[in-house]
């Protein structure tokens, strides 16, 4: 299947009241029992009892991914509101206090909750994961360095995180800014080859600093369970088709990538430098900013930017039959993320009424009804 560059795409979702849409501190045992009954392995819990995550199937058909995903969504509503519960698609959540978060009783989340202290409790974030498999697993560490300027493209298109403890942060996707304060995450070290990221990785493992690689938090990694690149930057998008446009853009990228070494081929702390500015950019503006081009001396609109590189994967979408999923980022840019529809929902209720709470509670009904559809 590699050749194919089969994927597989994992969501994480808050878990909310149904009338209230906050978020649930605590799971009742019946609730995720009937979960795995309805969903089998396609679910798993996270590391606060508020937040679930589902998995796709692997897969070469983003038609049936999409059926998949969508599916998934209904049962997980299906069941939710057997138990009074809903749920919603956003890299955060526009009311929940992370003061209140409860962890999963599980020994890896002890663990996590131990080492990391209040950066643990902190992390109230759902995010947006595509694995795609690469021909030759060999070459991950070398597709992964090569993908890093890229990656501020896939955060503008997902941004879902306007809102932080009740408050507009002033940025669109705020997920990333929290985040980072983890250890091991945003863009991942340059490494040259494979010799590298071994050496790097066992050496925490030996100093008993990390257990294995599955603690590599970066936006983009070579997976510990699967032979395959993930991508873990973008927020979690409310809309299924944003979703879907961004696994296909980002499994187009590989396979291009894979066929042409030439492609950031020479990447040096300068131009790492630049992608960690357009990493900001993209969390602070979304799809209304834009990104420092080297070769250009100048800022080039975010939609310019991108389109240019669907325009340059057009012939990897052919291969892969997947034109129609990768011409829906487009559409991201003519409707606008899910950050864009959560300010406006949020300007017109507090014109309309007059208050920042009922502002609030008009968006996260629209993440509920949104995430459902």
């Amino acid at each position: 299947m590699a050749d194919n560059y089969s994927f597989g795409i994992e969501e994480e979702y808050f878990i909310v009241d149904a009338e209230t849409k906050a978020v649930q501190r605590r799971m009742p045992a019946a609730f995720l029992a009937a979960l795995k009954t309805g969903l089998g392995a396609a679910v798993t819990r996270e590391m606060l009892q508020s937040q679930l995550e589902v998995a796709t199937k692997p897969s070469t058909d983003f038609t049936e991914s999409a059926r998949e995903l969508r599916s998934l969504r209904r049962n997980i509503g299906a069941i939710s509101s057997e138990f009074g519960f809903s749920f919603i698609a956003a890299g955060t959540h526009p009311t929940a206090a992370w003061t209140s978060a409860r962890q999963t009783e599980a020994m890896r989340y002890d663990g996590m909750m131990q080492d990391l202290q209040m950066l643990a409790e902190r992390n109230m974030l759902c995010g947006l994961h595509v694995h795609v498999e690469i021909p030759d697993t060999d070459r991950r560490i070398e597709i992964m360095r090569r993908a890093t300027p890229f990656i501020p493209y896939f955060i503008a298109l997902a941004t879902s995180s306007p809102f932080w403890n009740s408050r507009r942060t002033g940025l669109m996707g705020y997920r990333l800014a929290a985040y980072d304060e983890l250890p091991r995450t945003g863009l991942p070290p340059l490494f040259q080859s494979n010799d590298d990221f071994e050496q790097y990785k066992q050496v925490l493992i030996d100093a008993r600093v990390i257990p294995d690689g599955s603690y590599l938090w970066w936006s983009i990694r070579p997976s510990e369970a699967h032979p395959t690149l993930e991508l873990r930057a973008p927020d979690c998008c409310t809309r299924v088709s944003d979703s879907i446009a961004i696994a296909a853009l980002y499994r187009c990228l590989l396979r291009r990538l894979f066929l042409d070494p030439k492609i950031n081929g020479t990447l040096t702390p300068v131009d790492y430098a630049i992608a960690s500015e357009n990493k900001w950019r993209a969390q602070r503006y979304g799809i209304h900013g834009s990104f420092v081009e080297r070769s250009e001396h100048r800022a080039v609109p975010v939609r310019e930017a991108v389109s240019r590189l669907v325009d340059q994967l057009a012939e990897d979408a052919r291969a892969l039959g997947c034109e129609a999923e990768l011409a829906l980022v487009e559409e991201i840019f003519e409707t606008g993320t899910s950050a864009d529809a959560q300010i406006t929902v949020f300007n017109e209720a507090e014109a309309r009424t007059k208050s920042r709470g009922e502002a609030l509670k008009a968006v996260k009904n629209w993440l509920a009804a949104t995430t459902i559809q």
